[in-house]
């Protein structure tokens, strides 16, 4: 298990740390533990770049984009000399 030290926490964040940890009947160092694996877990979870772009705009609809006419591919040069040139 790893060992973390927090300095300079402000006093009102570690009276509302307390006043949690008192409320579920645990140490300040566990409610702290708990509040960060909770956050992390939560974190975890979320999607991608992507997928959050997607879902945020997926009530507008999506839309076609014109495809470009394409045209047959020029052959590939040839590299390799014959014999006889």
């Amino acid at each position: 298990m790893a060992t973390i030290t927090i300095r300079n926490l402000d006093e009102a964040t570690k009276k509302n740390l307390r006043l949690s940890a008192a409320m579920h009947g645990c140490s300040m160092e566990e409610e702290a533990r708990r509040i960060l694996s909770r956050t992390l877990i939560a974190q975890g979870h979320q999607k991608g770049l992507g997928s959050r772009i997607h879902q945020r705009f997926r009530k507008i609809g999506g839309f076609e984009l014109p495809l470009p006419s394409r045209s047959m591919a020029r052959p590939a040069p040839d590299f390799i000399k014959e014999e006889n040139e």
